[in-house]
């Protein structure tokens, strides 16, 4: 078959952007800075997933070292008005989202929370031990205003880099460095009573969000597109359906080769096909009563307002 050259157009769902904003800056927001980046706070206490701003070129994924871009990860944290976090969360150890995420830390004096694989990226990227924690699967941490649980997840097949960090990574380092490790889901409860699931990676336990709740469901996307409908529609039930979910704000769309002082566009058709993914997912929706949106880039929002 020929392969498909181009991209799915973003434009075509242009009705689906647009969460409204919080009320005031003391009210919980989430604002999207591209892939699986999320900015929860209320104000006052600050998480932050993944924190992926470098996004190297292809070329340079493909063929070169990588090593975080302390000029573009200091322009969007200045942008996103960040000077201090509680808490940086890789959702799993992929370059795109967790090459980032030490740097990041060491900029706004947060603490990194992961797995094994997330602790060796921390401690290779300069933050000191009692900046690095390893969470526990199911066990909730409690940050600031939040709580957070990590549970146990797969990454979206297929998995180019498998396998779990066993050394600290001091970049610059292959691509091939930053193995998958750990991947999860991670549920969010702020104090104020609301809930959201973090899915970063459009992978799933069988079951394993099984007696969770979540009022929101941000879902991560990426090569969802290419799978069979029965994964997406599983996909679904193992996530959404799992926590009750009854908004759902997609995310890990966009061309993460792509910096973000351009515009966003999806993954070209080689890639994934959002418009497939949006194809099976808007009946799902739709047949639930449930809102399918996209987050807008560097804008606050609240997904709970209805």
């Amino acid at each position: 078959m020929r392969a498909r050259l181009g991209r799915p157009d973003i434009g075509r769902y242009a009705d689906r952007f647009g969460l409204p904003a919080p009320r005031s800056a003391s009210d919980l927001g989430v604002t999207f800075l591209g892939v699986a980046s999320l900015l929860v706070d209320d104000g006052d206490s600050a998480i932050l997933t993944d924190g992926f701003f470098s996004r190297p070129s292809l070329s340079r994924v493909l063929l070169g070292r990588l090593s975080p871009d302390v000029r573009r990860i200091d322009r969007v944290l200045t942008r996103a008005g960040i000077d201090r976090l509680d808490a940086v969360a890789p959702v799993h150890t992929h370059y795109d989202h967790a090459m980032d995420s030490a740097a990041v830390a060491v900029r706004t004096h947060a603490t990194l929370y992961g797995g094994a694989s997330a602790a060796h990226i921390g401690l290779g990227g300069g933050l000191p031990d009692e900046r690095v924690r390893q969470v526990v699967p199911g066990r909730p941490e409690r940050i600031g205003s939040f709580t957070l649980t990590w549970l146990e997840s797969e990454h979206c097949p297929p998995d180019r880099y498998p396998g779990t960090i066993t050394a600290p990574v001091v970049p610059p380092v292959r691509t091939t460095a930053y193995k998958c490790g750990e991947a999860w889901s991670i549920l969010v409860e702020h104090d104020g009573g609301h809930t959201a699931l973090i899915q970063g990676s459009a992978g799933f336990r069988p079951g394993g969000l099984e007696g969770q709740r979540a009022e929101v469901a941000y879902l991560g996307v990426g090569q969802l597109g290419v799978q069979s409908p029965d994964y997406i529609r599983q996909y679904w039930a193992e996530t959404v359906e799992a926590v009750g979910a009854r908004e759902v704000v997609l995310i890990h769309w966009d061309d993460f080769f792509r910096p973000l002082d351009r515009p966003l566009r999806c993954v070209p058709y080689l890639g994934d096909d959002l418009d497939i993914t949006m194809g099976v997912l808007t009946e799902l929706a739709d047949g639930q009563g449930v809102r399918l949106r996209f987050p807008s880039l560097w804008r606050r929002e609240d997904p709970w307002a209805h």
